[in-house]
């Protein structure tokens, strides 16, 4: 059964590429939010979500990752030019920077989808928080 992804990301083309990457892999992208409501709306059912810091009602994207973690059990990876902004990761797996590759997109969502094998490493540009359970 394959993956549901949420994108929560302002900027079209950004969000664009992240569908294409995504949807290439198998997953299926439920929805592309552009600000805190409708990402709200679009997460039940969704198990992964790439979520910008920065979107198009301000700095919302660690408040959305926060609810949609709780509310949801969606696992989340931030997608930012803007790392330093997330002040508290929150139950967040991680963060990619923007500009993003290929690679690092389909290994966070590998790995949010507990479908990546262990023994494959980490691309430099997936950095991954401790876990805190």
């Amino acid at each position: 059964m394959a993956k549901t992804a949420l994108i929560v990301e302002d900027e079209i083309f950004v969000a664009l590429d992240l569908e294409r990457i995504l949807e290439d892999a198998g997953f299926v992208v439920a929805a592309i939010a552009a600000d805190a409501e409708s990402a709200y709306r679009a997460a039940p059912g969704c198990q992964i979500a790439f979520v910008d810091v920065n979107l198009r009602d301000g700095a919302t994207g660690p408040e959305i990752a926060e609810r949609i973690a709780r509310e949801h059990g969606v696992k989340v990876v931030f997608v930012t030019a803007n790392p330093g902004q997330i002040s508290d990761p929150g139950t967040a797996l991680g963060y990619i920077r923007k500009p993003f590759n290929d690679e690092a997109i389909l290994r966070a969502a590998l790995t949010a989808a507990e479908m990546a094998p262990g023994d494959v490493p980490m691309p430099q540009d997936f950095v991954r928080w401790p876990r805190r359970d």
